[in-house]
């Protein structure tokens, strides 16, 4: 998945709005925690947050961010700390510049 800037305005129920920065601060800890782990190579924790975000993720409206969990998840499994690295990047990435709209 790569960023563009088709995906990076997105569009989310106002009865979330109260939620939504914590939402996307807790994203901006899960990539400090997934940095932590790496220097452990804890797999198995880095696994389970990108299986959180994948299930949250779009919940709250934001697809790509589920996308993304679910690519840190596989990446995890499959123990390739260069691609946790670079989905950890484009994740901080797209938290960086997304434009929430709230509907």
């Amino acid at each position: 998945m790569s960023i563009n800037d088709n995906n990076k305005r997105v569009q989310v129920e106002s009865e979330l709005e109260e939620l939504i920065p914590g939402f996307i601060k807790n994203r901006h800890k899960d990539i400090e925690k997934i940095e932590r782990m790496l220097l452990d190579e804890d797999f198995e924790a880095i696994k389970l947050v990108g299986h959180t975000m994948k299930g949250n993720g779009t919940g709250y409206g934001f697809k790509e961010i589920s996308e993304l969990g679910e690519s840190i998840e596989k990446a995890a499994r499959e123990k390739q700390i260069k691609e946790i690295r670079r989905l950890i990047g484009e994740l901080n990435l797209y938290l960086e510049n997304v434009v929430i709209e709230y509907i």
